[in-house]
């Protein structure tokens, strides 16, 4: 089955110097990184990517850059969420213009329109380029959902194909995968295996710029027929996913940890604060578990991640 949007696909955070700017080299650093350890494709200027404090001149920047590193290698989907729908096509088309791969559009935030007022953003959206869209679905941060008639009316556009969810809603999710040719992506990393198990194709993960061969792993031993590995796997991961997306911030947390291991990152910028020493070190334990060949964190060399494409 082919895939426009890859199995595993790290919600890439957008890693800055230490003065706040865009570091676009970096950026094709810890692309290749990923992609070298597992990735199959990547997510720029999501929520994990600092979106709502990036520029549209930086959000093209970091496009451009990882498209050149690695967009022969893996899916590269652009996110264009905003609350202004005019604003999105906007960057829809930019990001048509660059190169993107496909397009990640989440429900309106802030503003809070209905279904049908949802429905015609995301159709604006899918109508003003020729990529592949995938529809965000993050009611914890958006305050809407996209209830089933919605989602079911937008599976008919040609281009609007896959689905990242992080409703937490795993019978609604069955249900719509029974009822549409939608790819399903768990934007829950600690719902991973579950909804792959009920007919997922990958996840969009926060983790995985972490641990994205074991990530990977988990997702695989479940396809290749071996449920009782994957679960093995998914248990062993578990500790570091539940550190990084409950201690703080997920962005903060993955920056953390990044930072520690010589990977490129830099610093959160307002209104998000950077770890503490105390915080780190807890993520530090959690990551050391949770890698799949036992290495240490502290004997990275930072070399390794600061290499230029």
């Amino acid at each position: 089955m082919t895939l426009p949007f890859g199995s595993t696909a790290a919600a890439m955070i957008t890693p800055f110097h230490p003065d706040g700017s865009l570091d676009a080299d970096g950026a094709q650093a810890l692309a290749v990184h990923l992609v070298d350890r597992g990735c199959d494709a990547l997510v720029l200027s999501g929520t994990t990517g600092e979106s709502p404090t990036t520029s549209d001149a930086e959000k093209d920047a970091l496009l451009r850059a990882v498209l050149e590193a690695v967009g022969d290698r893996a899916r590269i989907t652009a996110g264009v969420g905003s609350s202004d729908t005019r604003h999105s096509i906007e960057l829809a088309q930019a990001a048509e213009r660059a190169g993107a791969h496909g397009l990640l559009t989440v429900t309106p935030y802030y503003n809070r329109p209905g279904q049908e007022g949802i429905r015609r953003h995301l159709a604006a959206v899918a109508d003003a380029t020729a990529l592949p869209v995938m529809l965000y679905d993050h009611p914890g941060r958006t305050g809407s959902r996209l209830d089933r008639e919605t989602l079911l009316r937008l599976a008919e556009h040609p281009r609007i194909t896959a689905v990242k969810d992080s409703t937490a809603d795993l019978a609604a999710c069955a249900h719509m995968m029974a009822r549409t040719d939608l790819h399903y992506y768990s934007g829950i990393d600690e719902l991973n295996l579950p909804l792959y198990a009920l007919g997922a194709v990958g996840a969009v993960s926060t983790v995985a710029n972490l641990a994205p061969g074991e990530t990977r792993a988990v997702l695989r031993a479940h396809r290749d027929g071996d449920p009782a590995a994957a679960l093995r796997l998914d248990r062993r991961l578990r500790p570091l996913v539940e550190a990084v997306m409950n201690l703080a911030p997920g962005t903060v947390t993955t920056k953390a940890l990044l930072n520690h291991l010589g990977l490129p990152a830099g610093p959160v910028r307002l209104p998000l604060l950077d770890a503490e020493p105390a915080l780190t070190a807890v993520l530090l334990e959690a990551l050391t578990g949770a890698l799949d060949d036992g290495t240490d964190p502290d004997q990275i060399q930072r070399s390794k991640g600061r290499s230029r494409v």
